[in-house]
């Protein structure tokens, strides 16, 4: 029987049948023999010198690596470095930034979370959420990268960037929103105190609250910044009769309007606006950037029209806020849920 017989009663090629008959005459196997490499320039000491390093200490460069193999007597390219981790299922990836949590904050959020838990849809649709951020007029702070595996991306400290509130920054911002819309931006000049802070709240919530027609029975949220939590704020918020969602420290992951503030500082990034031009570019409203278009202020949601509707995108953002909270919980050794 030749090749192109066999060919045609089994679907293949004639050349194929010839290779794998020509094969077996040669080698008596049919089994694609291993390739010639080139010998791999690392030795297993230095692979596990390697893979000792990056477990100790993930925020370690590609160029720090050749320069330990070079002390031990080995010279190699990044290129090779990065070939040991990738053998051994580790990437190189951006660290992620979680809050600096104390284990009274871990279980005040872990309280919080359960109080909230059976809240109904009704129930956060009343609430005003606000906070203030700093926004980089010329980029978002630099990434760092840690060598880890795909599922280990909140489990160890070692391998996240811990954030905190202070630091310097071009300008900042006040804003808040609700899922009936989004309030403007105010741009916050100096140190802000008490009073400015009362300013704030009377020149943009109080207006934007009856421009929603949030009703009677609304929340407001703000964090626990000292600012919020002065005795005159407190006595000015009891004399507008505001309700407030107390809230714990240290916990921005709960507050949805992170996303948004993401969203709006991505968007500054990648159009990189003049210092001159930054006030008129993030004055005009949360809801006027692109990063919110489908919110505009004073506009009900079921009103837009999107491939995401607005309504479903805020639940989203709070069970996304709540649900990452509780992957910091879980991942910490300090507290078990129950």
């Amino acid at each position: 029987m030749g090749y192109r017989t066999i060919s045609k009663q089994l679907g293949e090629k004639a050349t194929t049948f010839g290779t794998i008959i020509g094969k077996w005459k040669k080698f008596k196997m049919t089994v694609n023999l291993p390739q010639t490499r080139a010998p791999c320039k690392i030795s297993p000491r230095g692979v596990s010198l390697i893979l000792r390093k990056v477990r100790d200490q993930p925020r370690t460069t590609r160029e720090d690596l050749v320069n330990d193999l070079k002390r031990a007597g080995t010279t190699v390219s990044t290129v090779t470095i990065s070939n040991t981790p990738h053998r051994h299922g580790l990437k190189s990836c951006s660290a992620c930034k979680v809050p600096l949590l104390k284990p009274t904050h871990v279980q005040a959020h872990l309280k919080f979370a359960k109080d909230h838990l059976d809240d109904p849809e009704e129930a956060w649709e009343k609430v005003m959420w606000s906070d203030e951020t700093k926004i980089e007029l010329y980029g978002i702070n630099s990434t760092r990268r840690v060598w880890r595996k795909k599922e280990d991306e909140y489990k160890l400290k070692k391998k996240n960037i811990p954030t905190v509130k202070h630091g310097d920054g071009n300008i900042m911002l006040w804003g808040c929103f609700s899922a009936k819309g989004t309030g403007r931006l105010h741009c916050i000049e100096g140190r802000m105190d008490g009073a400015m802070y009362h300013h704030i709240l009377g020149n943009n919530l109080l207006p934007l609250v009856r421009a929603l027609k949030m009703g009677h029975g609304w929340v407001f949220q703000h964090d626990n910044d000292p600012k919020h939590t002065a005795r005159a704020t407190k006595e000015w918020l009891r004399k507008k009769h505001f309700k407030v969602l107390e809230s714990p420290s240290q916990s921005p992951d709960l507050n949805p309007i992170e996303n948004l503030w993401r969203e709006l500082k991505l968007r500054v990034d990648s159009s990189a606006p003049k210092p001159e031009r930054s006030g008129e570019d993030l004055y005009g409203g949360v809801g006027l950037n692109p990063c919110c278009s489908l919110c505009k202020p004073g506009q009900e949601l079921q009103e837009t029209s999107d491939l995401c509707n607005c309504k479903q995108r805020f639940l989203y953002q709070i069970l996304s806020s709540i649900f990452l909270v509780y992957q910091i919980l879980i991942s910490c050794n300090e507290i078990k849920i129950i």
